[in-house]
């Protein structure tokens, strides 16, 4: 009877230390083994300006920020979505990212 009691107090005591320690600062939980939340690529910053209004300062400034304006009083028509930062017209600069942003293929996050 005494072992008995014995087990179950040392049970409980092992139980309760488990409960109040912190988990390892090494210790990654389950199914999270890739980085979450970790640099994104142009595309995918892009994709996620498409989530904007359209037509709207906001959006603009969100390519902006990924693309930084290098306006030319003259600019070639853009072949690729770098060439937008070329174009001077706020407007003009705003259908020319979203001409190619849309245009990127979107891939489900798995």
């Amino acid at each position: 009877m005494k072992r008995i009691v014995a087990l179950v107090v040392l049970l409980q005591a092992t139980a309760a230390l488990a409960q109040s320690s912190p988990p390892p600062a090494s210790a990654k939980p389950p199914g999270q083994s890739k980085q979450q939340g970790g640099p994104k690529s142009m595309a995918e910053k892009l994709l996620a300006c498409l989530d904007i209004d359209d037509e709207t300062k906001d959006r603009l400034d969100c390519y902006d920020a990924i693309i930084p304006p290098k306006p030319k009083p003259k600019s070639a028509r853009p072949n690729g979505v770098m060439d937008c930062r070329y174009v001077k017209e706020e407007d003009e600069r705003l259908k020319c990212f979203n001409g190619f942003a849309e245009k990127i293929p979107k891939f489900s996050a798995r």
